[in-house]
């Protein structure tokens, strides 16, 4: 969430960026400066009433043993006033910080400068492009009848077992799922990243610190009996290991990769766009984090693009990267890039990957900061990035690698599947 000190340096400029992403911010902006006027009054308050106890307390004791017993009772009821008063006040101060932060929540993170103007999918920025188009002959077939063809997805087997968005991978589909897993694993581990393995599923406190609550559009799932949440990232878990935690700036950056199912519910979507590995409720992601000196964390976010943009080298696919504008952005995120990977046989771009950089928005939830040379602590700016998401990738992999002789594999993965073809 946002700093009171990030709104306080310029609120006008904080309520311009705001309506960059689509969120009218002038209500809320200047509630929580009046908010932040009462709270510092109240707390001004309750430490003028907790010096003049400490002060009466002490008087009550001189007076005992100057044997002014009257004196000393009245000092006594005085004391007992002044804690009513300071109870009081203390109650006023918690009910205002507890307004305060629930508001502070509802207002999404400030867009970096870089980010540009616009409302949808349609106004975002083509920021780099990259590899070959394949040229397919007109009966191509998309990846869910290749999928069929080869025996590789079993997405009516899914829906029997669970329902639909829960696909079953066979055989070579599952073997070459497996494959990209350890490729993009290996290849974070490359780049410095160390691995962890995070569980599945999260309490309310490290759904919070991340931002997916509160879950406005609800797509978590939610196991109510136990009050835990399946993750829709690795991200929440892995970055959550920060939470609470002050980090010596010797240490940073902290580099971590997972690799994770993960669960979203996706409410709401259907349609064409939605079919065979376009959009599921479960699906296998590697998830890259960093955590950064604010210094230093737009030279990392290029660098983590970098590593996205090798892996879709690597894997011969034709890829463009979008800046996101405002209005296309997470609520979260100060700015986010988007790899999207040609879909040769549904002639689309897919999207396998979003890397941003959060600034101190998590940081500020989390309670992540790291302490510097000066002894002082200072929020951290934390990042991360899909590297990458399975399913749109193997989709575009069928359908871009389809010959009539079978389903081509990429040079980098054939170490890992154990073949070079699938027929």
């Amino acid at each position: 969430m946002l700093t009171i000190q990030q709104i306080k340096a310029d609120p006008e400029k904080a309520i311009a960026k705001l309506a960059i992403k689509g969120f009218d911010g002038k209500e809320p902006i200047h509630q929580v400066l009046a908010l932040d006027d009462r709270r510092r009054q109240l707390q001004l308050d309750n430490d003028t009433k907790a010096a003049e106890l400490n002060k009466l307390a002490a008087s009550i004791g001189t007076l005992m043993k100057e044997k002014k017993v009257d004196e000393a009772n009245a000092a006594k009821a005085q004391v007992g006033a002044l804690k009513d008063a300071q109870k009081q006040i203390a109650d006023q101060l918690a009910a205002t910080e507890k307004e305060l932060h629930e508001l502070l929540c509802t207002i999404p993170n400030l867009p970096c400068d870089m980010v540009p103007e616009g409302k949808t999918a349609a106004d975002n920025v083509v920021e780099k492009v990259g590899g070959r188009l394949p040229d397919l002959p007109e009966d191509a077939l998309p990846h869910w009848d290749l999928c069929k063809k080869y025996n590789l997805i079993d997405f009516d087997l899914g829906v029997k077992i669970t329902g639909a968005g829960f696909p079953v991978y066979i055989g070579k589909g599952a073997r070459l799922q497996r494959a990209l897993i350890q490729f993009f694993l290996d290849s974070a581990n490359e780049a410095g990243y160390t691995e962890v393995e995070p569980p599945y599923v999260v309490n309310e406190a490290s759904a919070y610190g991340t931002g997916q609550l509160p879950d406005k559009e609800a797509q978590m799932y939610h196991c109510e009996l136990d009050n835990l949440y399946l993750i829709p990232t690795a991200e929440v878990p892995v970055t959550n290991i920060y939470r609470d935690v002050i980090i010596p700036e010797s240490e940073l950056p902290k580099m971590n990769c997972a690799y994770s199912a993960c669960f979203r519910r996706e409410a709401g979507s259907y349609g064409k766009d939605v079919r065979g590995l376009n959009r599921l409720h479960q699906f296998d992601k590697v998830e890259i984090v960093r955590i950064e000196r604010p210094e230093d964390s737009y030279a990392a976010l290029e660098k983590m693009k970098d590593h996205v943009q090798s892996l879709l080298d690597r894997l011969e696919l034709p890829w463009h990267i979008l800046r996101l504008c405002g209005g296309d952005m997470s609520f979260t995120s100060a700015i986010t890039f988007d790899f999207e990977v040609w879909s040769a046989a549904q002639k689309r771009w897919l999207e396998v990957s979003s890397v941003s950089n959060f600034e101190t928005y998590q940081a500020n939830r989390l309670k992540c900061r790291y302490r510097g040379e000066d002894k002082k602590t200072r929020l951290c700016h934390t990042l991360n990035g899909s590297a990458l998401a399975l399913p749109r990738i193997v989709a575009a992999l069928l359908e871009n690698n389809q010959t009539p002789e079978g389903i081509i594999i990429p040079e980098c993965l054939r170490k890992y599947t154990g073949f070079d073809i699938i027929n």
